[in-house]
C-alpha cells in the first residue's frame, strides 16, 4: 500500500465464465489470464493498491500468487451470469472503506482480466484524465469496425433492413460519417462517490480515451482466446528478431 487514501486497481474475476470455462485462470501464452492484468497494474507507479474481487477460492489463490490482494470474498450473487458489474464495484469500494480505517479509496480503476495485451500506459492515460477533468469517470475506447450511420441496420418485423441511425444523412462514404467508437474493457477510471450514488456508467459526466485496437482485444470467445494468443506469440517472434 503505497497510500492513505489512493488508485485502486480493481480486477473483477469471477470463476463461472461460460464462453470460456475458467477463463480467468487458463494459460494464455504461459501465464493465467488474470496474471496479465495483475502485473499491469503493479506496473503503474499511479495504482497503490491491486485488488482481485472473486468468489472462487482457485481464482483468490492464483491471484495471490501473482501479486494481488484479494481482502474480500465476492458474494455469490454479484457472481452470476447475469450479474452487474456495477454492483460489483461498489461492494469493493464499500468493503475496502469500511473494513480498513486508514486507508480510503480515492480513485477506482477496474482493470479486467479480459484485455490481456493493455500497456500501462493505456491505464494510466485513464487514471490521469480522471485527476485532470471534471469527469465522473473514463472509460477507454477503440475505433469501431462499423458504423450505425453508415454501415449498420436494424431489421423490421418483416427482416426488411434499414440503417440502424433512422433519419441519418445518406452519406456514400464511410469517412463522412460521425466517428463512432468501441468501448473496451481496457480500463475504466472512477471516482468512487461517483460509483456509489450511481446506477451504471452512462448516468454522470464521462470521458473516453482512445487506446490502438490491437490492445484492446476483449477475451469472451474461445476464439478471441486464440487470436490474443496469435497476437502475443507475433508479438514475442518479433522481438526476438
Amino acid at each position: 500500500m503505497k497510500n492513505k487514501s489512493g488508485v485502486v486497481a480493481l480486477i473483477p474475476a469471477r470463476g463461472g465464465s461460460k464462453g470460456v470455462p475458467r477463463k480467468n485462470i487458463r494459460e494464455l501464452a504461459g501465464k493465467p489470464l488474470i496474471a496479465y492484468a495483475i502485473q499491469t497494474a503493479l506496473d503503474s507507479e499511479l495504482i497503490d493498491r491491486v485488488v482481485v474481487s472473486t468468489e472462487d477460492d482457485e481464482i483468490a489463490e492464483v491471484a495471490r500468487i501473482w501479486g494481488a490482494e484479494v481482502p474480500f470474498m465476492r458474494p455469490a450473487e454479484l457472481a452470476q451470469d447475469d450479474s452487474s458489474e456495477w454492483l460489483t464495484w461498489q461492494h469493493a469500494i464499500k468493503s475496502l472503506n469500511e473494513a480498513e480505517d486508514e486507508f480510503k479509496v480515492g480513485i477506482l480503476v477496474c482493470v479486467s482480466p479480459t484485455s490481456p495485451l493493455r500497456s500501462v500506459e493505456d491505464v494510466d492515460s485513464c487514471i490521469r484524465a480522471l485527476q485532470e477533468c471534471d469527469a465522473d469517470l473514463v472509460i477507454s475506447v477503440k475505433n469501431s469496425d462499423r458504423n450505425p450511420y453508415y454501415n449498420m441496420v436494424a431489421l423490421d418485423a418483416n427482416g426488411y433492413a434499414g440503417l440502424a441511425i433512422s433519419g441519418a444523412e445518406k452519406l456514400n462514404r464511410r469517412q463522412d460519417a460521425p466517428s463512432i467508437y468501441d468501448v473496451t474493457t481496457v480500463a475504466y477510471a472512477a471516482r468512487p462517490e461517483y460509483v456509489m450514488r450511481a446506477n451504471w456508467i452512462f448516468d454522470g459526466k464521462v470521458k473516453a480515451v482512445k487506446v490502438p485496437a490491437e490492445r484492446a482485444v476483449d477475451i469472451d470467445t474461445e476464439l478471441d482466446f486464440a487470436f490474443a494468443e496469435f497476437l502475443m506469440t507475433r508479438s514475442a517472434a518479433q522481438d526476438r528478431d
